[in-house]
Order: structure tokens, then C-alpha cells, then sequence
């Protein structure tokens, strides 16, 4: 910790990415906590509308920018979240993609081992792959295709994970790592191209809901607010040493809801949610998308004492109220990849 809260259980916490889906409920989680807040983001895929309400408070600040660049705070902890998530998003810009994951996060690494904070890497589920391994175990290494349309994502996580790790045995640098399986609530983007928004969008417009295959691929859907509780209790695992020692869990750990539902399963449920008269439509299956992700939490809930509370109905029931209650036409494909 930096010398000005060595003494205090209030910290000064960097999220990049705060403005996105994930940094803005952080972002509320930790403002409420008491601590001084720092937002980084340079808006390409986020909403500054997520932080708004936030932008009053005596201790949230909003800094727009790139964590490609380098730049000097001075902090005790950092949650390094900046990169589009979406596949029309890191797809639409598959260079910057990669530099975002691999440049972010050595400018990140750097300034947690000048201020000796302790900071955590938002990685993803993707490193995965199309798995081989059911469900997905921390220990397993994936099956990623380095030259595929997803790879400047998956392999720009991979990539992250090294550099952390690296940091972590190399300079003494205080890691955590958190995989994250498929997460949705409210302020997702509704033109992110993910399969939640996509269905929900689709069902409140009765539109034709777009559903690739056969619909028998499965994911596992974590609610927003499961999943910043996972991301705040790896970051305080441990207790507040500002070195890692042989008792730290640095991760990588797995933060996902280990309940699977086929693509299919989950359109009828939105459709029955939303009473929408929608019909399904099918289209072919997109190069590497995996037919399978499951996560297995074993180590989260040992380590960490964390499992989702939410069940899927009631966390669609809460997301589809936030898509009806923001009005659409101020919300807009932000890449071309739609």
C-alpha cells in the first residue's frame, strides 16, 4: 500500500475499463466500500451513461485513456479489466485487441510494481479454447486455435496470464488472476453481439432470434453482481500484504455459475420471459466457437468461500428490465462487425 493509507482500511483502487459492463458494477461495489476510486477507460466499447451517477461522488474519478499508453497514478490496488470482450468488438480491430491485452497490461504490471499495489488480471474463460476437458478445471491448458478469428483475444489473454505470472516470479510484483465465464446483467451493451443482449434485443422487438447451429452448444451465464463479488474477494485473499509470500493464492481461479443451459434452452426462456412472439432462426455456426463451457469452481470455493447466488431466471428477469427500461435509439452498433 502507498504510505498515505499504510494505516487505513481505505484504498486507493485504479479499474481500468471501469466505464464498461463489469468496471462499472466494480465500480459501484467499491465506491460504496468507501474507497477512492479511480475509473480508467477510453469509452471505444463502454458507455460513459454506466458511470453517470457516479461521476458526484467525493471519492470516483473518471480518467479517459488508453491502457495502451503509459500512465502515472499512484495506487494500492489495481483491477486490470480494459479489452472489448465482445467478439464483434476485439474482432472489429484484431491488432488492437492484442495490444490492449499485452501492452495494458505491461503499463499496468508496471505501475502496481512502482507503487508495490497489488493488482488483478480479468482474464476469460477463452483461454480455453474449444475445450477437450469438461467441465474446465484451472490446471486444464486449452485447445485455442493462435491463428483463428478469436485468437486476438484468446491468445492476447494467454498472453496477459504470462506476463502476470512473470511479474509475479520476476519482481515480487502481488498477483491475482481470475478466469471469467460468460457473465450478463444490466448495462450490457445491447449491440455487443453477445448471445444474452442479442436474445433479449431480438424477444423486446419481436424480432426473429438469431441462433447459431443447432443450438446445442452450452454455456454456463454468471449475474453481474455473483461475479464482482468473486473479483472482490480474490483481490482480498490473503489479507493486505504488500508482497506475495508461500501462503498467497495468486490464482489463476475460476469465477463463472458451473450451471450449463444450450443456446436453445436459453432463447425459449427468454422468450417466455419477455412474452415475446419471436421466432427462432438458425444460422451457421461461427469458425471456433466452442460447443461447449462449463466451469469448474472447486478452487473458488475453497480458496475464496465463493459460489453464484443468483439462478438464471431471476438474473434475466432483472437484465430484460434494464433493456426495457433504456431507450434503444440512443444505443448503437459500435463496430461494423453487427
Amino acid at each position: 500500500m502507498t504510505a498515505a493509507n499504510a494505516h487505513s482500511s481505505v484504498k486507493r483502487v485504479l479499474v481500468s475499463g471501469g466505464a464498461g459492463f463489469l468496471g462499472s458494477h466494480l465500480c459501484d461495489r467499491l465506491v460504496e466500500q468507501g474507497h477512492d476510486v479511480i475509473c480508467l477507460d477510453n469509452l471505444f466499447t463502454s458507455q460513459k451513461s454506466n458511470i453517470v451517477h457516479l461521476l458526484g461522488r467525493p471519492n470516483f474519478e473518471f480518467v479517459r485513456h488508453d491502457v495502451t499508453r503509459e500512465i502515472w497514478l499512484e495506487v494500492d490496488e489495481i483491477y486490470n479489466l480494459a479489452c472489448p470482450a465482445a467478439p464483434g468488438h476485439y474482432q472489429y480491430n484484431p491488432i488492437k485487441t492484442m495490444k490492449t491485452s499485452v501492452l495494458g497490461a505491461i503499463n499496468m504490471l508496471g505501475m502496481a510494481k512502482r507503487c508495490r499495489a497489488r493488482i488483478l488480471q480479468a482474464s476469460t474463460s477463452e483461454v480455453y479454447g474449444d475445450p477437450e476437458v469438461h467441465p474446465q478445471p484451472e490446471s486444464y491448458r486449452g485447445s485455442v486455435n493462435p491463428i483463428g478469428p478469436r485468437a486476438c483475444y484468446d491468445e492476447g489473454k494467454r498472453a496477459a496470464e504470462t506476463l502476470f505470472f512473470d511479474y509475479y516470479r520476476s519482481n515480487r510484483v502481488s498477483i491475482r488472476v481470475v478466469r471469467i465465464f460468460n457473465t450478463y446483467g444490466p448495462r450490457m451493451h445491447p449491440y455487443d453481439g453477445r448471445v444474452v443482449s442479442n436474445f433479449i434485443r431480438q424477444a423486446l422487438a419481436g424480432e426473429a432470434i438469431t441462433l447459431f447451429g443447432d443450438g446445442s452448444q452450452s454455456r454456463s451465464f454468471c449475474f453481474v453482481d455473483d461475479l464482482v463479488r468473486g473479483l472482490i474477494a480474490m483481490m482480498n485473499v490473503g489479507g493486505p500484504k504488500g508482497t506475495p509470500g508461500s501462503d498467497d493464492f495468486v490464482g489463476p481461479v475460476n469465477i463463472g455459475n458451473p450451471t450449463e443451459y444450450t443456446m436453445a434452452q436459453l432463447a425459449q426462456t427468454i422468450v417466455e420471459l419477455t412474452g415475446s412472439k419471436s421466432k427462432i432462426v438458425h444460422k451457421p455456426l461461427p469458425a471456433d466457437d466452442p460447443r461447449q463451457r462449463q466451469p469448474d469452481i472447486t478452487l473458488a470455493r475453497a480458496k475464496l468461500g465463493w459460489q453464484p447466488t443468483v439462478e438464471l431466471r431471476e438474473g434475466l428477469g432483472r437484465t430484460i428490465d434494464y433493456f426495457k427500461s433504456i431507450d434503444m435509439a440512443t444505443f448503437r452498433a459500435p463496430t461494423p462487425n453487427f
